[in-house]
């Protein structure tokens, strides 16, 4: 099965850049659906297991094209959670691209379903953020508790909560 191209731009990108060490060009003339702005979350898995994760909430470049090609370099190289990946690795990754809308503040947790939407709290500049539909989170706590360990937040702290959908492409 063909990946989206929103994945394939992933996956060029950091061949790209491990390749010639700078960010792949933008694509030109950009095809319209990537000439939007939305933020985006790369994910790079190996063996089925987290290998790097990086993404923006609100857009920070100038089209949806540019938001990939960023945030797959990133998250090749700077999640602090994981060693860069190597050249050599590339054969065994598996990328996914998710596109966010806008988060929309929500009161409470009941108009939350862990399966349809991505959580941030937010709290006196801490932020927490975890998106939708992960294989481990099955109820909005477990969704809550894990965004406010993520953001360095405590239970007691006052926060505020939004929610956000995602389209994922594999």
């Amino acid at each position: 099965m063909p990946s989206h191209p929103l994945v394939d731009l992933a996956i060029q990108s950091v061949k790209h850049h491990l390749e010639n060490g700078q960010p792949l060009p933008c694509p030109d003339p950009l095809p319209e659906e990537l000439q939007v702005q939305a933020g985006t979350f790369v994910s790079i898995k190996k063996n089925g297991l987290l290998r790097g994760c990086i993404g923006t909430i609100t857009p920070k470049y100038a089209n949806l094209a540019e938001e990939v090609i960023q945030n797959a370099i990133k998250a090749a190289n700077e999640d602090p959670r994981f060693p860069a990946i190597e050249i050599d690795e590339l054969e065994q990754l598996t990328f996914s691209v998710d596109v966010l809308t806008k988060p929309e503040k929500i009161d409470n947790l009941t108009s939350l379903d862990v399966k349809h939407y991505g959580l941030i709290v937010r709290s006196e500049g801490k932020r927490g953020l975890l998106l939708p539909d992960l294989e481990n989170i099955k109820t909005p706590d477990q969704q809550l508790k894990v965004c406010l360990k993520k953001g360095g937040i405590k239970e007691s702290d006052n926060y505020e909560l939004y929610r956000f959908e995602v389209k994922r492409h594999h």
